[in-house]
């Protein structure tokens, strides 16, 4: 397993790390991952720890908590060997004081995890959505105190936008507060938005991005054709609507160069999909989850091997859309990316 420093952290991960969410499934999302018990969670965690895999990320509104309660118990006893990262922010209560991340209830919902953990802290907490509603200082603030306490180590962020994210690290740093060094993102063959403006803040704010839906909210398994109905066992029947949206035409596209990309490697789709997500800039680690034991250790055949990169480029010319302004002349135009050079090679030319 190869291991990287979370943004300008000192804190080193995974480049795949375990996504918890099938642990205590329950309701028509959580229940449509998994619905993965303690015992099997053990084992789960016996498996990616042996394969080097020591972050293990989680939420508060996975299954309304349980999803933090199996993972606590499932590594139980080896505390010191796993990282734990977890999220709020998100509805967990219909009261006025039942969402959001105002300054008490950050408090209220880091204890409560901590709880349910069964542990005396918190290696990374990330605010699951930016709350327009509080001022970020106010959340700065009651973070600081957090890690002041001991209670947290690391803070971060999911789903912000790019001005939420900077206007949050201005405040840090004006006021000295701990800075965010993780952002949890989308971002998949099939969704490539991040790379816009995200990407380039977080190489220049120093945020590692952790990949959640790696292989397109489940519509990179290999299972799903071009032409084919979507197979009976898929969780895209009850999930889809909760998800990314993804073009079917694109999506077909993709799936037909990793089938050539996978049968010339010896590898799988999904194997081929999370192996690139993992040459990317900024990419700290990729969020992997898995329903069984079988479709984890699928995954972990993500690393150990690269794609050659004739392959890398096969699948960033297939998977490419055209940039939205201000950020299209950038990429068309040699004048202006010469201002502002780019993180990834030039957009493929047009056939």
């Amino acid at each position: 397993m190869e291991y990287r420093q979370l943004g300008a952290s000192g804190l080193e991960v995974p480049v795949l790390s375990f996504g918890a969410g099938t642990f205590g499934g329950s309701g028509p999302l959580f229940g449509a991952w998994g619905d993965t018990g303690v015992r099997e969670a053990r084992r789960m965690v016996d498996i990616a720890l042996d394969a080097g895999i020591t972050l293990f990320d989680t939420a508060d509104v996975y299954s309304a908590g349980a999803s933090e309660t199996v993972l606590g118990e499932a590594v139980a006893g080896r505390r010191d060997r796993v990282l734990i990262s977890t999220k709020a922010g998100l509805p967990m209560g219909d009261g006025p004081d039942g969402a959001g991340t105002s300054g008490s209830r950050l408090v209220r919902a880091t204890e409560d995890a901590l709880r349910r953990l069964g542990t005396d802290r918190i290696d990374l907490f990330q605010l699951h959505a930016f709350d327009a509603s509080v001022p970020v200082e106010e959340v700065l603030e009651a973070l600081d105190r957090l890690v002041r306490d001991g209670k947290i180590r690391h803070v971060g962020v999911s789903n912000f936008a790019g001005w939420q994210l900077m206007k949050s690290l201005a405040a840090a740093d004006r006021h000295g507060f701990p800075r965010y060094v993780a952002h949890q993102v989308y971002y998949s063959l099939v969704g490539r938005d991040y790379e816009w403006e995200l990407m380039p803040l977080a190489h220049d704010q120093g945020v590692g991005a952790l990949v959640w839906s790696p292989l397109g909210w489940g519509r990179l398994t290999g299972r799903i054709r071009r032409g084919s109905p979507l197979p009976a066992g898929s969780r895209l029947h009850a999930t889809a609507d909760f998800g990314p949206p993804v073009d079917e035409d694109l999506l077909y596209d993709v799936v037909d160069v990793l089938d050539e990309v996978a049968r010339e490697t010896g590898r799988t789709v999904p194997q081929v999909a999370l192996n690139w997500l993992l040459r990317r800039p900024t990419v700290s680690s990729v969020i992997v989850g898995a329903r069984n034991e079988e479709q984890l250790l699928q995954n972990i055949g993500a690393v150990g091997w690269s794609l050659a990169p004739e392959q890398i480029a096969r699948l960033d010319a297939v998977s490419h859309r055209p940039a939205p302004y201000p950020y299209f002349p950038y990429e068309r135009q040699e004048g202006f990316a010469r201002l502002n050079p780019p993180l990834l090679s030039p957009a493929p030319a047009a056939p």
